[in-house]
């Protein structure tokens, strides 16, 4: 990497960028009579968020190297392992909740695969407006805007590894409106307003570093869209549930296994050779990209 001038200055308009995205993205999607008019302002945020990298770009000299695109994570190479493998991996994590909605609905496979490929069921969920905001919307967005185009401005301030911890964060602080809203409606006691506020940025914060990571390591966008909107269908694991349920010494042993085959095939299966070249490990240094791009 060319030497871009001075490194406080750089990291100085990289967080203050970051910043202003995500200040200009996240509002309140949850009443359904502002969804659509959320989903046209997302849209033109997210449409907009490339040219903002663009002009960081600009400005900083990185206007060598990789496409904006590639850099953003749109183009074709590997792109079939980085739409299949890193949603396998996000899977093998919640087979136990899997095996817990199995053997709590009645359906049988055959069943299953029937409604899945109904062409109602589908034309039914696109005419969901929370539906199309949990699933496509939000996942597409949040990624595009707080991954594909924040990481390219962190990454040359801080590193890769320090890169996936920091990102996450502005999506956390970001979110911290929804306690001021609460506070002023008063919607809850303020030990209840704080806690829930605490567990969102927590999740957030760890769920947002995972998708960093796998962007990354595949240098793709389309991975972390689909494990964004997987892990928006299936929720937060219900642990309360395992408890009571009757079959609960069966269900505890794939929540474990899960994670532990999720920890074993992390890093094969981001391994960033079964995805071309990382556009994004142009923008570092080469001695301080750790493995994360080998």
């Amino acid at each position: 990497m060319a030497d871009h001038g001075g490194g406080a200055d750089l990291c100085s308009v990289s967080v203050v960028s970051c910043l202003l995205l995500a200040c200009g993205y996240v509002g309140s999607l949850d009443h359904p009579t502002v969804i659509k008019r959320r989903f046209t302002s997302v849209l033109i945020v997210s449409a907009l968020s490339p040219l903002w990298v663009w002009v960081w770009r600009q400005y900083t000299g990185f206007k060598t190297g990789p496409s904006l695109l590639t850099l953003l994570g749109i183009h074709l190479e590997g792109i079939l392992a980085a739409a299949c493998f890193p949603l396998l991996l996000t899977m093998v994590l919640f087979v136990g909740p899997l095996i817990q909605l199995v053997m709590d609905y009645s359906w049988d496979l055959f069943d299953g695969l029937k409604m899945f490929l109904d062409p109602r069921c589908w034309a039914q969920c696109l005419a969901d407006m929370r539906w199309m905001r949990n699933q496509v919307v939000a996942p597409l967005t949040e990624e595009l805007v707080f991954r594909a185009c924040m990481l390219p401005m962190l990454v040359p301030c801080t590193g890769l590894s320090r890169a996936i911890v920091t990102c996450p964060l502005f999506f956390g602080v970001a979110h911290f409106h929804h306690v001021i809203e609460l506070l002023k409606f008063r919607q809850g006691t303020v030990v209840g307003i704080f806690l829930s506020a605490v567990f969102q940025f927590s999740y957030t914060a760890v769920f947002g570093a995972y998708t960093a990571f796998i962007f990354i390591r595949t240098g793709h966008l389309i991975g972390p869209v689909l494990c964004h909107s997987f892990c928006n269908y299936m929720g937060f694991p219900a642990i309360g549930a395992v408890i009571e349920h009757p079959q609960k010494l069966m269900i505890f042993f794939f929540y474990v296994l899960g994670v532990v085959l999720f920890l074993l095939l992390l890093f094969p299966l981001t391994d960033p050779t079964l995805y071309g070249t990382l556009a994004i490990c142009h923008l570092t240094k080469p001695e301080t990209s750790t493995s994360v791009c080998t």
